[in-house]
């Protein structure tokens, strides 16, 4: 029999759906590409949104209609954090949380065997190990995501991936060893390192994030090494100094800010002000030249008036962001958030996300006009449909050039001229 796996969400979520290709290969299933029509499709759900609950729910329905007789497995963040949906999850064969992944063969062959819709969702305690797996592979990818860090107890306001994530574990340094002198010998160059919460590494084992960039950068055939989605705390003055003196880091930091505004960042729950934002900043940019710092931005978050919404785009300009990732705020049942007085209408949502949008568009198209003149190394990826390949420089900086030989996987030197479109345009020299 075949599968498919549908992945929604973030970089752990794409880590973790290669963790489940692996575990099915393993037991003797055939991957295929014919998602829709394979005998199995497996949905990796996010649940950070109602937009993503949205999403996957309504692939379930195309799917079941499509596909009448395939084997339907919901797994990831929803069910884990709503495993009482049942009515919703009607339509699914197989219903499996976040923590008990590795059950996955074990529990198609058990549906194959009887036809009973199965639900297993396990609730994580504050005594949950971290999920030792590995990955050997990614496809034809250029660059490798490690997961090193799962759960998040900051419980902020919005927030619901606590309840689908669990309480900080953490990758022991010695299994991230093996896995990234493993990767590096099937040839990836650049290995990201995510987490759900990736600062709180290793905050349960006595250990810091520096360690794990550390570990990975003293790992030969490993030319860079890149961090995902941080949050603010842990990045002090002295931890920064510490990173600035690894050549293979990426000067790429994406920083989550949710807001510029005290108020509403105190209402979110969030563990810093907009000042001390500032001064990570600073602190970044004074060791890391010319790094890219990008981030995520809500709008519309419960209460947030004119005036704190005026405020956080004011601070956003002033960071000026190489790139943002703009949303407004989504309802999510189960937080604190989601009863809180004076909720923004949708309207007004939309028009502040537009604003937002706006002003981050031109901070991402001066950064990339900063970017041309320079002589940058560039990872290259993939070919396009007119003739370049695309690449992306340390800083994370997309890069085109013209090609008539394959690059994949090459780094090389490359002038950048000018700015097309998400692009930098270059020249290899």
């Amino acid at each position: 029999m075949n599968f498919s796996i549908f992945n929604f969400g973030c970089k752990v979520n794409q880590y973790e759906s290669q963790v489940m290709t692996e575990l099915m290969i393993n037991r003797g299933y055939s991957f295929t590409d014919d998602k829709e029509s394979a005998d199995i499709i497996i949905i990796n759900s996010c649940t950070v949104t109602a937009v993503s609950d949205n999403k996957v729910m309504k692939l379930i329905r195309h799917l079941r209609r499509k596909n009448e007789n395939a084997v339907i497995v919901l797994t990831g963040c929803m069910p884990q954090a709503y495993p009482d949906l049942t009515e919703e999850f009607s339509q699914v064969d197989i219903v499996l949380g976040n923590a008990n992944r590795s059950e996955l063969p074990d529990e198609i062959e058990k549906f194959l065997k009887n036809g009973e819709q199965i639900v297993n969702v396990h609730k994580y305690t504050k005594n949950s190990d971290f999920e030792l797996v590995s990955v050997s592979d990614f496809e034809e990818r250029t660059r490798a995501f490690i997961k090193i860090e799962d759960g998040c107890s900051r419980y902020c306001s919005y927030c619901i991936i606590p309840f689908a994530r669990g309480p900080v574990r953490s990758k022991p340094l010695d299994v991230l060893e093996k896995e990234l002198k493993h990767l590096a010998a099937h040839g990836y160059k650049e290995i990201v390192l995510v987490g759900i919460n990736l600062s709180a590494y290793g905050q349960e084992l006595g250990k810091h994030l520096c360690d794990a960039v550390e570990c990975a950068c003293s790992i030969e055939g490993v030319e860079r090494v890149r961090l995902g989605s941080l949050e603010p705390e842990r990045m002090d003055k002295e931890s920064i100094e510490r990173l600035s003196k690894l050549p293979k880091l990426c000067p790429q930091f994406h920083l989550s800010l949710q807001s510029g505004c005290d108020e509403t960042l105190k209402r979110m729950h969030r563990h810093y002000t907009a000042d001390e934002y500032m001064k990570i900043v600073r602190d970044l940019r004074a060791v890391f030249p010319n790094c890219s710092i990008t981030t995520d931005i809500m709008v519309g978050f419960a209460g947030e008036t004119e005036e704190e919404f005026k405020e956080s785009l004011d601070f956003v300009k002033k960071v000026a962001f190489a790139k943002s990732h703009v949303f407004p705020y989504s309802r999510r049942t189960g937080t604190i958030a989601a009863k809180a007085p004076n909720q923004v209408e949708g309207s007004v949502k939309a028009q502040r996300s537009k604003i937002m949008i706006d002003l981050t568009n031109e901070s991402r198209k001066a950064f990339l006009e900063a970017q041309c003149g320079l002589d940058e190394n560039v990872l290259f990826e993939q070919p396009t449909k007119d003739g370049f390949w695309e690449g992306y420089t340390m800083n994370y900086t997309p890069v085109k050039v013209r090609s008539e030989r394959p690059l994949s996987g090459e780094i090389l030197k490359v002038r950048l001229e000018k700015v097309d479109g998400d692009f930098c345009l270059g020249k290899i020299l």
